[in-house]
């Protein structure tokens, strides 16, 4: 028997949409890329990606799309005729709601200024180009099929093709980085005025091959200089740090990762993607992935579904506040309730404790409340959300 949860208020949907080859398989990279050693069977791959969205219409029937985001893998290498060809196909299925973000991340040493407006004519408003940096010896070492030249004529053609949303990825804590390098890095991207800014650290993640065969990363002291330093910079830079690694111009947060952080509901399809879907009528949230690799995803003899399961009222609590954390403004009390469809008082006695132990803000325990990350919580995020598992 599934617990009882109480869904009242309509929750954003997002949808993601996972083009899986890239040129080369970047040491680092943990996510579900697939090196293209021959050509990409575009067209198959599109068809497949509609039949899939076909056989999951049922689940969001009647609601309305805030976003859709093309990850991967490298999603410019498809054209941008295949990249209209599934949004053509998306828009004829689902409806669109106002201001919809359509972004497509953008490898440097894929794209020129007339295949960006080949996607900006396709239906593309937003784009996230992997910088990554903007030093050659850095991007050699990170595994990058693109250097520096390359970066800066990809963000120039984005602005010259009509982009003016647009975030530019960019890594700091690389092997043998000074402070230097990475606010070198930061001064370099800056210059370009972007909207929004990722910023994050170089982790080391399982099934890579930089965990198998560690390089040299920066010391402890100065990973913390390069993150004091370089926040400051970024802040006087005139961007708002709203989330743990984003920062953005005054509305300008990507909303497609927001909804995430939100705890908003997803659809995925394509390869190894992941949805997160609340039923109102049966009042529960499911997730589920879709089969990894292209060649499973594309067997007509295969389900597209890899696996499911109905989310706990534990999982609940602790999903929501893995990524609802991570947001530096705090979290309406109003917001859980609605996205967890549970009362706020499951999160006591987690709360006390977080306040006690000085990772979290007082709260007053009221729907205009704010559950808010002191900034030994935000530096301790890990050990902070931590306390909100299996309690």
């Amino acid at each position: 028997m599934p617990p009882m949860f109480n869904f009242t208020t309509p929750i954003p949907l997002s949808l993601y949409i996972h083009l899986p080859w890239c040129v080369r398989k970047c040491p680092y990279c943990d996510f579900n890329s697939h090196e293209a050693k021959q050509s990409i069977p575009e067209e198959i791959y599109v068809n497949a990606l509609l039949k899939d969205l076909d056989e999951q219409l049922p689940r969001i029937w009647g609601r309305s799309l805030v976003s859709i985001f093309f990850g991967g893998g490298t999603p410019s290498l498809f054209s941008p005729q295949s990249i209209e060809k599934i949004l053509q196909g998306v828009y004829s299925r689902l409806r669109y709601g106002p201001d919809i973000e359509i972004t497509l991340e953008a490898n440097p040493g894929t794209v020129d200024e007339s295949r960006f407006r080949g996607f900006r004519q396709a239906g593309i408003n937003r784009l996230s180009i992997g910088i990554q940096s903007l030093q050659d010896e850095k991007l050699q070492a990170l595994g990058r099929i693109h250097d520096r030249e390359y970066a800066i004529r990809a963000i120039e053609s984005a602005i010259n093709a009509g982009f003016n949303n647009f975030n530019l990825d960019l890594m700091h804590g690389l092997p043998n980085q000074s402070v230097e390098d990475a606010l070198s890095d930061l001064k370099s991207v800056m210059a370009f005025q972007p909207p929004h800014l990722s910023w994050y650290q170089l982790t080391l993640e399982p099934n890579t091959l930089f965990h198998h065969q560690p390089p040299s990363l920066p010391q402890e002291d100065v990973l913390f200089e390069i993150q004091e330093q370089g926040k400051q910079f970024i802040a006087a830079s005139g961007l708002k740090q709203y989330e743990v690694s984003a920062y953005s111009m005054p509305n300008q947060e990507c909303k497609h990762n927001k909804n995430y952080w939100e705890f908003g509901d997803y659809l995925g399809i394509g390869a190894g993607a992941h949805s997160k879907l609340t039923d109102y009528e049966k009042q529960i949230i499911t997730r589920h992935s879709q089969v990894k690799h292209p060649k499973d995803y594309l067997d007509p003899s295969k389900s597209f579904i890899a696996t499911s399961q109905i989310l706990s009222v534990d999982d609940c609590k602790f999903e929501f506040m893995l990524n609802a954390l991570r947001l530096t403004d705090g979290i309406p009390v109003a917001l859980f309730i609605e996205r967890t469809g549970l009362p706020i008082n499951t999160l006591e006695p987690i709360l006390s404790k977080a306040v006690n132990k000085g990772l979290l803000h007082t709260v007053d325990i009221a729907e205009k409340a704010l559950i808010h990350p002191t900034l030994l919580g935000q530096r301790f995020l890990n050990e902070l959300v931590g306390m909100f598992l299996s309690n």
